[in-house]
């Protein structure tokens, strides 16, 4: 009965690993994109405004 559990339990944990590394990059990648985006905003507010 331990071993079953010390198996579920390391694909669990290697489960949680990979899922935490995927929501990580996509906060990253999104981070990034809306500040670019946020910096596209204000440049062109700029020129519409002049």
């Amino acid at each position: 009965m331990e071993e079953r559990i010390y198996k579920l339990m390391g694909g669990s944990g290697a489960l949680n690993i990979a899922v935490g590394v995927a929501v990580l990059v996509t906060g990253v990648a999104s981070g990034v994109l809306l500040i670019v985006g946020g910096a596209k905003l204000l440049a062109g507010k700029n020129r519409i405004l002049l």
